[in-house]
């Protein structure tokens, strides 16, 4: 709050060009989530968070489950959006998206979280097709001391955080952090108990060390958590599937180590590599285990003075091992793939102070289909200090996953045949079986953007886009000689449904974001999202197909949030969320209206306590519903929360 809105504008982001820019000079729709706005916010989670930021769908599907996309297409696992966690990418190309309840830090710790509207393709490589989230934490200079936080009510059960934060030297500081929590279980529209409560432990450190002109990165988290799924009963029931609902567990860690050398204003040298395992056991449902290890390597120079020149490359090998469940099974049950890339950006200067142009490209080559080729063009016009103007056109593709080449995954019982009213007088089993020809989605995307400051402390961010997609993935109804008998009791049919890449379609919208200060002790801050969807896929399995078939009526066609941050005096700060979702006409979900509210209060300097109030408007309500993985439909229920925070 100490910040007037020009100087918010001019915040650095990292994550369009790999390298720093002032926000406001940034050819590319982005929002960035300041710890100031997750500390008011009373967010208890990153997914939480994300909820913030224009263009971006977060609907909650259970405890520990979410569905997060940007510009459409969302889903359980949002296939088209590239998560990054300080630079180390979090996508699970073993079901193609983010398994959110594994992304987790101390909330305290993030610096900001940049969010890109938009393929970033040409810089961070497959996958960043509709957007990418990158979660920055603060280096650990500036976590010294210790720090106490806890606290507990309805929903949010309990939780605790602590960290301390230390030094060796003047140039070397650390620090160690550890947080658990535990929240309630959801029930379902019938009122039965979804048997997900969710349990968390997690701890890590980092160390940071400079010498001269470079800099050394090493940090290193591990995580348990434990979960629990119930299955729809009216799509997959016993004694088919022999059991509805499971408990399970999902562990892991990470460590990650990064080198930065500064030559110049405009000359760097970074060299990162990290590894991460992951074993997930949900029984019935989901058993696997993954790991995987990444080199990256960037260096930036300027060339004749106008030229900003990056370039770069990366390899990743991505190892993984999946057991039968009475869901899903893999053939192999085990794979190793490998991903190498070579990437580079010109940022061109035209006309110095008021027009540049960027053009960049990115080359990847999969185990899967090959080479892509992901370029990117982007002009930036800036007038004066108050307006700016940008373009772009990009491409990018989301390369095939595992699942999609070698899954055979039970879906559903079906009650009719697919596109038609015909009864079905016995039991038959849809699989979807995988396809060792599936080839990449491919995007082509055209955005316009417009930010005008008005004053100090009010600007506006337009941003309007069009994206064309081909080659989508589809469903293929089975040749009747694919149908067959399985002969365990009961006796029941097996319809196979295969996969390929025969549908297309197109979306288009437009995002607005405000910020206005009207005193120095209240900030108001709104966003307007218009998205709107058409696509063209087998009719067949329209009504079925909630990924792309009926992705048309999976994400909201508008989305309004607005933020109010008011101190009441330097002890007591009073926030307010307010949030409106247009209706998800796919799952029969109406739209809603809800509200987030946080008083603090500080009675000593180092000391803070709060009380939180989420989604105050009604008992609960329902935001989505699980795609391929057929969980049951629950209800997001009201939560109010007590804690404090203690900092010396």
């Amino acid at each position: 709050m100490d910040m007037d809105i020009e100087k918010l504008m001019s915040l650095e982001v990292t994550t369009v060009s790999r390298r720093s820019q002032r926000l406001a000079e940034v050819a590319s729709a982005v929002f960035v989530i300041t710890q100031d706005d997750i500390r008011r916010s009373g967010v208890t989670s990153i997914p939480e968070a994300l909820r913030m930021v224009p263009g971006v769908e977060v609907a909650r599907t259970g405890t520990d489950k979410w569905a997060i996309g940007i510009r459409g297409l969302n889903g359980r696992f949002a296939d088209k959006l590239q998560v990054l966690m300080d630079g180390r990418s979090v996508y699970n190309p073993l079901f193609a998206g983010v398994q959110w309840e594994q992304q987790d830090t101390l909330l305290e710790d993030i610096e900001r979280i940049e969010v890109i509207r938009g393929p970033n393709a040409s810089v961070w490589g497959a996958n960043a097709v509709n957007g990418v989230i990158n979660i920055i934490t603060k280096k650990a200079a500036q976590t010294q001391g210790l720090l106490l936080t806890a606290g507990g009510g309805s929903f949010e059960r309990g939780f605790f955080g602590a960290r301390y934060g230390g030094s060796i030297n003047d140039n070397t500081h650390y620090r160690f952090y550890t947080k658990g929590f535990t929240r309630d279980q959801m029930n379902s529209i019938s009122g039965v108990n979804a048997n997900d409560a969710w349990h968390s432990a997690r701890g890590g450190f980092r160390l940071d060390h400079s010498r001269g002109i470079d800099q050394f990165t090493l940090q290193g988290d591990i995580f348990y958590n434990s979960i629990g799924d119930t299955f729809d009963k009216t799509l997959l029931s016993p004694p088919i599937i022999q059991s509805t609902a499971a408990r399970g567990h999902n562990e892991g860690g990470n460590i990650r180590l990064r080198w930065d050398r500064t030559l110049s204003e405009k000359s760097s040298i970074m060299f990162q590599t990290y590894y991460d395992r992951v074993d997930y056991k949900l029984l019935t449902s989901t058993q696997f285990r993954a790991e995987s290890f990444d080199i990256d390597f960037q260096h930036r120079f300027s060339l004749l003075d106008r030229h900003d020149l990056t370039w770069g490359a990366n390899y990743r090998l991505y190892y993984n091992k999946v057991f039968d469940t009475e869901v899903i099974t893999f053939s192999p049950r085990q794979q190793t793939n490998h991903l190498a890339s070579v990437f580079v950006r010109d940022e061109m200067t035209l006309i110095p102070e008021y027009l540049r142009f960027t053009l960049g490209t990115r080359i990847d080559h999969n185990d899967f289909t090959g080479f892509e080729i992901q370029p990117n063009a982007r002009l930036m016009w800036t007038p004066n200090s108050e307006n700016s103007i940008w373009a772009s056109v990009s491409r990018a593709v989301r390369t095939p996953s595992r699942a999609e080449n070698d899954i055979v995954l039970n879906t559903r019982i079906l009650n009719s045949v697919p596109g038609t009213n015909t009864i079905i007088p016995f039991p038959v089993l849809a699989q979807i079986v995988g396809n060792s020809n599936y080839n990449s989605e491919k995007m082509i995307a055209y955005e316009l953007g417009y930010r005008h400051q008005f004053s100090q402390n009010a600007s506006i961010d337009i941003a309007g886009f069009y994206n064309d997609y081909s080659q989508l993935r589809d469903l293929v109804s089975p040749v009747f000689k694919d149908i067959s008998v399985h002969s365990s009791f009961p006796l029941h049919l097996i319809y196979p449904v295969g996969l390929n890449n025969n549908a297309s379609g197109h979306t288009y919208g437009v995002e607005l974001s405000t910020d206005w200060k009207p005193t120095q002790r209240w900030r108001l801050q709104g966003n307007y999202s218009y998205l709107h969807i058409r696509i063209n896929s087998n009719p067949i399995f329209r009504s079925i197909d909630p990924t792309t078939g009926g992705a048309d009526k999976v994400s909201p066609n508008h989305q309004i949030s607005f933020r109010s941050h008011y101190d009441l005096s330097e002890r007591m700060q009073f926030n307010l969320w307010l949030r409106y979702i247009s209706s998800v006409d796919f799952y029969r979900i109406p739209g809603y209206v809800t509200m987030d509210a946080k008083i603090a209060y500080k009675p000593i300097r180092n000391l803070e306590v709060f009380l939180v109030g989420q989604n105050l408007f009604s008992e609960n309500h329902r935001e989505f519903v699980s795609d391929f993985i057929p969980s049951l439909p629950l209800y997001v229920p009201r939560g109010i929360y007590v804690g404090g925070e203690w900092r010396f």
